[in-house]
């Protein structure tokens, strides 16, 4: 019998998973006794540091602050980013073109490019111009990084003193930052990225070059950027010729150019430069005694017949020149513009009046207006209150949510696709939809709702639910839905990106005062979409016309049908007559437009027309603070009237396309007080203008004296009178005339002409 354990005679098992399974056990607890033993070692050792009681209580401050501090620097750089995409492009160059702008009549009314000119180098200038940028912008700009945290709690400590703001704590490298890549937005997001490129500026540009950028960039009144444009404007020299009372007055200028500027305001001009040949003093810069002749003898700015134009709608027209001109040979030009400066001063003063007087009771700051004619030209803009302390062109560049004005847009979809009209009924009642995974539910102004009504009831109220009810489908009426509102808006020139939504029906979408005033136009011109346009005509420094818009600008194009402009035009034509814009009604001629209010009172429009001219006016704040429960049918229509009871005064009116009775004739006991007369302003009266016949009599004989042939001279006649008195025109049928100067004593009268 063979033996059970002795197996020496049968076939040799394999061991091999054996082994590696014991392998895998051994090195697993190899690795974990290890791990041990270095974690309780590490115990260990932070065991020497365990603090307790008040100690701890610091401690875990510190790691707490640690954490966030990390977590919010983390954050902050986030939302930087954005601003760093700016450094990467070419931020130093400048344009090269010249332009000298003129008002529609001819007249000059400002130049961009010519007066934007680069200082020399630093060692050139004036020193006592340098220490009195650097005594009042910045006093420690060569000591600090790009942020002054020290500057900026002695300017917190001021103002707090003085219960106002005295003192800014912005560094010349934050200016800069601010000018070469950012806005003058109010909003913290701004600040951010404001700090952050300062950084970025301080490591990539030395302090030497940054304060030649900052002194080259900046804004300082009368259209000029730089100090050598500033010098020769206001003091016909160059900037090293600069007497210190003069480096005084312009150092002055950068805190508020218009405020300060002395062919503006000379007394308040010179306060300023006192203030800065102070600040000298106090900086250590310089002694009393070394200031004291400038104090008792002030710079005197040379005359100058011209005013401060029309800058923020330069800035734009000067983007549409460069946008003209890039596949032109030629720099310099001479353009003519659309602006008609009665027009622009008049949209300003409104603006203005209206702020004064009830902007500290509602809680604004800020408004935007733009105006435009029937054939695309804009007539006025107004980007802001105050150009001089902010060229942020509101009208232009912000873009606020339009709330219940962008309205039109959905109701001119909806009643071209489904072929409503204003008597269509239709239910206002709670609705709510499903986006974004949960339900929206708008509600009206008013907090109820009406019922069954109709389409023209709706717009004119401002009912929120019908516009909601179109996008979606209801009483029988098929959705519109997003794709098609957004078409319409594009064809009418809306060219903001629109986010599909049912939320875009009551204005969430941002959109700028230009885009909604050229939107409406559509309205006002019967459905042709209306091109905005600034330059009419450029001409280069031969006189030649290298660009005339009647010839080289877009053909007109067809946005909205005539029925669906007639039914649009009747339901608006009464929000100022019946609805939400009855400040907005106007004396003998009918017009038609539509408010707008965003939640929490953040944005307020009015954006209206006539047959001539197309107006829209936003109000609000820079830094999306919200209103004192201020509406489009408040002080923005009241804005409205103002300017537009001046520019329908002594023009050819034209009506609003397929309205009745575009002209009422109101008897003066029904007829409505302007809301604008209620605070004294009285609108004033707009000096006549051509007819628009005379207008096109005097464009076609403009058109033939530019065919014409030029003027030549005869050699043979010229020689045969003996004299250089003798004048010789060729006309364009080819004839020769001659005749002779009065006698001079370059030519005696007994010179004598050729016969002809």
């Amino acid at each position: 019998m063979k033996n059970p354990f002795d197996n020496s005679g049968g076939k040799k098992k394999s061991t091999w998973l054996l082994d590696l399974d014991s392998w895998i056990d051994s090195t697993l607890y190899r690795f974990f006794a290890d791990s041990s033993d270095r974690w309780e070692s590490v115990t260990l050792f932070f065991r020497k540091f365990k603090v307790t009681g008040f100690k701890k209580f610091l401690v875990e401050i510190a790691d707490e602050s640690l954490t966030i501090g990390l977590g919010g620097i983390v954050l902050l750089l986030m939302l930087a980013q954005p601003a760093f995409e700016e450094t990467h492009k070419d931020w130093r160059a400048k344009s090269d073109f010249s332009v000298v702008f003129l008002d529609r009549y001819g007249k000059e009314i400002g130049q961009r490019g010519v007066r934007q000119a680069d200082s020399d180098e630093l060692d050139k200038l004036p020193d006592h111009f340098i220490k009195a940028v650097l005594a009042t912008e910045d006093r420690r700009f060569f000591e600090h990084y790009g942020i002054d945290f020290l500057g900026l709690a002695r300017a917190m400590v001021e103002n707090v003193r003085a219960n106002s703001v005295v003192q800014g704590g912005s560094t010349i490298t934050q200016q800069l930052a601010k000018n070469l890549f950012l806005t003058n937005e109010r909003t913290l997001d701004r600040k951010i990225k404001e700090a952050f490129l300062s950084l970025w500026l301080e490591t990539n540009v030395s302090k030497q070059e940054i304060l030649k950028l900052y002194l080259d960039r900046a804004y300082m009144g009368g259209g000029n950027f730089g100090i050598t444009a500033a010098a020769e404007y206001y003091f016909d020299k160059s900037p090293k010729d600069l007497t210190l009372a003069e480096a005084a007055m312009l150092a002055g200028l950068y805190k508020a150019p218009t405020k300060y500027a002395p062919h503006v305001n000379l007394p308040a001009s010179r306060a300023r430069a006192n203030e800065v040949l102070t600040n000298m003093v106090q900086a250590g810069f310089m002694t009393e005694g070394q200031v004291i002749a400038a104090r008792k003898k002030p710079a005197t700015p040379v005359e100058r017949n011209d005013v401060e134009g029309p800058n923020y709608f330069l800035d734009w027209a000067f983007e549409e020149v460069q946008e003209i001109a890039r596949t032109l040979p030629e720099r310099s030009f001479i353009a003519k513009t659309t602006v008609d400066l009665d027009l622009q001063r008049a949209a300003e003063d409104a603006i203005t009046s209206t702020i004064r007087s009830d902007g500290e009771r509602y809680g604004v700051s800020e408004a935007a207006m733009v105006s435009i004619d029937n054939e695309g030209g804009v007539r006025a803009i107004v980007g802001g209150l105050d150009y001089g302390s902010s060229q942020f062109n509101r009208a232009i560049l912000s873009k606020r949510q339009p709330g219940s004005s962008f309205k039109p847009f959905v109701y001119a979809t909806a009643v071209r696709e489904n072929n409503l009209k204003e008597t269509t009924p239709i239910t206002d009642g709670p609705i709510c939809v499903r986006t974004a995974g949960r339900s929206w539910c708008p509600h009206n102004y008013s907090g109820g709702y009406r019922g069954r009504i109709d389409l023209q009831t709706a717009i004119i109220n401002s009912i929120n639910t019908i516009p909601v009810k179109l996008y979606v489908g209801g009483d029988g009426i098929p959705g519109i839905g997003g794709k098609k509102i957004v078409e319409t808006a594009r064809k009418m020139g809306v060219t903001s990106e629109l986010v599909m939504s049912p939320a875009m029906v009551l204005g969430a979408n941002g959109l700028t005062v230009m885009e909604m005033a050229t939107g409406y136009g559509t309205f006002m011109t019967g459905g042709m979409r209306l091109h905005t346009h600034g330059i009419t005509q450029l001409t280069n420094q031969q006189g030649e016309v290298v660009y005339d818009y009647r010839k080289d600008g877009p053909q007109p194009e067809r946005a909205l049908d005539e029925r669906t402009v007639g039914v649009m035009n009747r339901m608006m034509a009464q929000i100022p007559e019946i609805g939400t814009a009855r400040r907005a009604r106007l004396d003998g001629i009918r017009a038609a437009g539509k408010t707008g209010t965003t939640s929490a009172y953040r944005d307020a429009w009015f954006v209206g027309f006539t047959g001539n001219f197309v107006t829209a006016v936003w109000m609000g704040n820079d830094n999306y603070k919200p209103t004192r429960r201020l509406t489009g049918g408040s002080l923005p229509a009241t804005i409205w009237n103002k300017y537009m009871s001046f520019a329908t005064q002594n023009i050819d009116l034209k009506p609003i396309p397929y309205i009745d009775n575009p002209f009422p004739d109101l008897p003066e006991g029904t007829r409505i007080a302007k809301p604008a007369l209620e605070d004294g302003f009285a609108p004033a009266l707009r000096p006549k203008t051509l007819s628009e016949k005379s207008q096109e009599m005097l464009r076609d004989l403009a058109g033939k004296l530019r065919r014409a042939q030029p003027v030549k001279a005869n050699p043979e006649l010229a020689a045969a009178a003996g004299s250089p008195t003798t004048v010789v025109s060729s006309l364009t049928t080819g004839s020769t005339r001659t005749g002779t100067l009065p006698a001079t004593e370059d030519a005696p009268a007994s010179a004598s002409p050729a016969n002809n």
